[in-house]
């Protein structure tokens, strides 16, 4: 299962990146605690308030363009930033081995509408 989201934020390419590079901020929109290693092997784990946990692995990291995390179940989310007239493009494209997990994680993409 493959799902691609696009949204352009009002934001800096690098206020972009601290959104998705930084544990406090990442608590604010995605998961209520985080724990991330923004480095190439660095570890990452998200836990919900509903007791879901997930971990990742980052496979990429080029500051403040492109994030490439590979979760536990082997899906892969990979983040592209690019500047736009209106602040930050940013694409989502979302690799996943079930239906299920794909679908949550574009629920969860919700946060860039807002």
């Amino acid at each position: 299962m493959v799902i691609e989201r696009e949204v352009v934020l009002p934001v800096t390419r690098e206020e972009a990146w601290e959104a998705l590079t930084e544990p406090e901020q990442l608590e604010e929109w995605f998961a209520n605690e985080v724990e991330l290693d923004p480095t190439p092997g660095g570890e990452g784990v998200f836990h919900w308030d509903n007791g879901e946990v997930r971990r990742a692995v980052v496979e990429t990291v080029e500051a403040p363009e492109r994030l490439v995390l590979r979760w536990e179940d082997d899906g892969v989310v990979e983040v592209e930033l690019r500047d736009h007239p209106d602040g930050t493009r940013v694409h989502v494209r979302e690799t996943a081995p079930e239906w299920g997990v794909a679908l949550e994680l574009h629920a969860s993409a919700a946060w860039a509408t807002a």
